[in-house]
């Protein structure tokens, strides 16, 4: 079986990675249509060594297509998934326009794949942070049920997209040639800085991405119970995202059976060398489909052994994007 695909969002950094896990997943293609605004209409994008041309999204462009793979901003994914949905497709949206909508499956197929049957023409790819943490922390709390969650994310510019990447090269030359440097794509300096993600803080004090991770996790994992807190922060690194992950157990758990769980589960490869003291980087972790899990330790600070720790990398671009998308598609296409 061949499907008819679209990627709405083409020219971005995420539909850049889409063309490339298209070809390098083999993906049964009978044709694919590349979708963005009016300003990249008629650019040529090449894909399996031939040029594809760039055409204008328009509420017409879904004629005969079966899936979407989106990724042009929430607010275009309003606008125009109803179109695609209209049209027959399955979209599976990367943005955060329908990602807590009860009618809307929010997926992680390591973790949810059986979410994918109740969808209603709409797939929602969970943000990337989100899904960096869960794919280490589904496979525990199958195991031995997760009561609490603390997470700090250091995340890279890629998050803000290609143009926040770019800035942050600028900046560095900037800073070591002496000069002077404003940014635009993001609040603040990128280069040689960290700063709090740049996200609107609601009244709770807590910024949108934090709160995405506490929101959608619940929804994944279908514990709306779930306590958690996060702290998400900028970081000058180009791509990959890190994140600290202090983990409380309803119950006791001994480290070699975390490690035998996470050793064995999907998505996931250890890189946990306490002798060489090297553990999940984002040089590693980039252009990489595995989210690297390390730091492996308790918690002491909990005496009850109920407590671990970790620290894990992984590639904001692609398992937190493009990737997750395109497994999902896998998914819809294997049934």
């Amino acid at each position: 079986m061949t499907m008819h695909v679209a990627i709405m969002g083409a020219t971005g950094v995420v539909g850049a990675e889409f063309l490339k896990i298209l070809q390098q997943r083999d993906f049964p293609l009978a044709s694919l249509k590349l979708l963005a605004s009016s300003r990249s209409a008629g650019r040529k994008l090449t894909f399996r060594g031939e040029p594809l041309v760039v055409e204008e999204l328009t509420a017409d462009s879904f004629a005969g297509v079966d899936l979407v793979l989106a990724s042009a901003g929430g607010a275009i994914s309003k606008k125009f998934v109803p179109f695609a949905v209209e049209a027959g497709a399955v979209v599976v949206d990367n943005t955060s326009a329908f990602r807590m909508d009860q009618q809307v499956p929010l997926v992680i197929p390591e973790v949810n794949p059986q979410d994918i049957t109740g969808h209603k023409g709409i797939i929602a790819n969970p943000n990337c942070s989100t899904i960096i943490m869960n794919v280490p922390i589904w496979p525990l709390h199958q195991a031995h049920p997760v009561r609490r969650i603390i997470v700090s994310t250091y995340q890279a510019a890629s998050g803000a997209g290609a143009a926040a990447m770019a800035e942050l090269r600028a900046g560095a030359r900037a800073v070591l040639d002496g000069q002077g440097f404003t940014p635009k794509a993001l609040p603040y300096p990128a280069a040689f800085n960290v700063f709090s993600h740049d996200s609107p803080i609601g009244p709770d004090g807590y910024n949108e991405e934090e709160t995405k991770m506490v929101c959608e996790t619940r929804k994944i994992f279908h514990c709306p119970q779930l306590l958690i807190a996060a702290s998400c922060v900028r970081v000058p690194v180009l791509r990959a995202h890190c994140e600290a992950i202090n983990i409380q157990f309803d119950d006791r758990v001994g480290e070699d059976d975390v490690r035998g769980i996470l050793a064995s589960a999907p998505g996931i490869r250890i890189v946990d060398d306490r002798c060489r003291n090297y553990f999940p980087m984002p040089m590693d972790a980039s252009d990489q489909d595995d989210i690297l899990v390390g730091r492996i330790r308790r918690d002491v600070s909990q005496p009850d052994d109920c407590g671990f720790e970790m620290f894990v990398s992984g590639d904001q671009i692609r398992k937190g994007a493009a990737l997750n998308a395109v497994q999902i598609a896998e998914r819809l296409l294997a049934r």
